[in-house]
């Protein structure tokens, strides 16, 4: 077992690793920018290393600095949570050279996943079911691309091969609009990642979200733990999640899960990822894969009792899987809402002091939050302070103990987005469930139309 583990992150995710190395008996280190020597696991760690200054750059992505803060508390392992460099393949390599342990994927899988086109050429040579696309980067030929578009068939969506969170994409609706949709995407691209290299897929219209939970060990054994809907998103952000995804059968979870599998034994898979899907009309496309524990990962731990980051660890520590297929089994709905300190109506962020906070009990709820009373939300980093989980034994009791969550939870002192997250729940539409990607967004932008008109 891991004696040691440096915790690469922040906020919510960073507690939640920190506690689960402490139910396993593993000691904790916490690293931390100046700003956040006041966080909770910063607190509970059994020592703590501020690494740089409260700019990310200079800090959380500081990746001399974290590993020296291994070194200087003789750790074995670093665990990279999410965001920041949970998915830098560089990181990873520096990381096991280092003679650490990377609690993660090994680099090449990183790398591997990280480039789109690539990832997409993986899958489709493990089987999984894809997007109509390029089936490669675009080149700077007008004519080839109009004709790989025409092929492909419109609207199309151009990517940028780096990109993540919702940027460097653009959708196409004409030939007459392609060339500079690509070239616009490009400059994005570059100036955000670092590369510009683009391909192409065909735009699906209605989509869903749909990703699919994976755990492999590296040593060829790996499970799915079903699946979870992302499909109320903002600006492609997610805001809400649950699991299981309403309106998919236990067949079609099954075989998309035993794909998702294969493929993971195929590519010597390590650690805790996600397959996230589009699914229109009865079919998933592959779109990427995430190589690290996700945000919404708490809605698949309460519907399988298997607590993912614990797993995470066995496997870091040489492991095998302890999990079978077989033990995989869903029970109830789960539903996850992202809390953010930001104005609900203009989404402007809020950070401050935290004058009053109150968290929301009872049956089946769950708090992951590194906020208290008292606590200032710094205005350097991402504006979500926690997630507010339920769990019932059917969606409508998800769905009617998240309601009674959401009244109960206070924040003072700061805007957060419980409003918003409230108006979700509340909508029929969100009842009915199985709604597409622009469902939210349509509903934000008749509420900002009504609000004008009555102005």
């Amino acid at each position: 077992m891991l004696d040691k583990v440096v915790i690469a992150n922040r906020g919510e995710i960073a507690l939640r690793i920190l506690r689960a190395c402490h139910a396993m008996g593993i000691r904790t280190v916490a690293v931390h920018s100046t700003v956040d020597r006041n966080l909770k696991h910063v607190a509970m760690a059994d020592e703590s290393v501020c690494i740089g200054p409260a700019p990310s750059s200079e800090s959380y992505l500081n990746m001399p600095a974290i590993i020296a803060a291994a070194e200087v508390t003789d750790a074995q392992a670093i665990h990279p949570g999410y965001g920041f460099l949970s998915e830098n393949a560089d990181f990873a390599e520096r990381v096991e050279q280092s003679g650490f342990v990377f609690i993660g994927p090994k680099a090449d899988t990183i790398r591997l996943m990280g480039d789109k086109v690539e990832a997409i050429r993986a899958m489709k040579a493990a089987g999984v079911p894809c997007v109509p696309g390029s089936g490669g980067p675009l080149g700077d030929d007008t004519a080839t691309n109009v004709k790989i578009a025409a092929e492909i068939g419109y609207p199309v969506i151009v990517k940028a091969a780096g990109g993540g969170g919702g940027r460097g994409m653009r959708v196409v609706h004409t030939e007459a609009a392609l060339a500079n949709a690509i070239a616009t995407t490009k400059q994005e691209a570059k100036a955000a990642f670092g590369n510009d290299m683009v391909y192409m897929e065909k735009f699906l219209e209605n989509p869903r979200h749909v990703e699919i939970q994976v755990l492999a060990d590296g040593q060829g054994n790996a499970i799915h733990l079903g699946e979870r809907d992302c499909s109320m998103q903002r600006r492609h952000q997610k805001v809400v999640e649950e699991a299981p995804a309403p309106g998919i059968s236990d067949e079609q979870r099954a075989e998309i899960g035993r794909v998702c599998v294969e493929a993971c034994i195929r590519i010597g898979y390590r650690g805790a990822g996600t397959f996230e899907f589009l699914y229109e009309a009865g079919r998933f496309y592959f779109i990427e894969m995430n190589t690290r524990i996700q945000v919404e990962h708490p809605v698949t731990e309460l519907v399988t009792g298997i607590d993912l980051v614990r797993e995470q660890l066995l496997i870091a520590a040489g492991h095998k899987l302890s999990i079978k297929q077989s033990d995989v089994v869903l029970k109830g709905h789960a539903i996850e809402c992202r809390i953010n300190a930001e104005d609900p109506d203009t989404f402007m962020p809020s950070p401050g002091l935290v004058t009053h906070f109150h968290s929301p009990g009872g049956p089946g709820v769950r708090v992951d939050s590194h906020i208290y009373e008292g606590y200032r939300v710094p205005p350097n980093y991402d504006s979500m302070i926690g997630k507010l989980i339920v769990h019932g034994a059917t969606r409508e009791q998800a769905i009617a103990r998240m309601r009674v969550a959401l009244s109960e939870m206070v924040v003072d002192g700061i805007k957060t987005n419980v409003p918003l997250q409230q108006r979700i729940l509340a909508d029929g539409g969100f009842a009915q469930g199985g709604q597409n990607i622009h469902y939210l967004e349509k509903k934000l932008a008749e509420r900002k139309d009504k609000a004008l008109s009555v102005i």
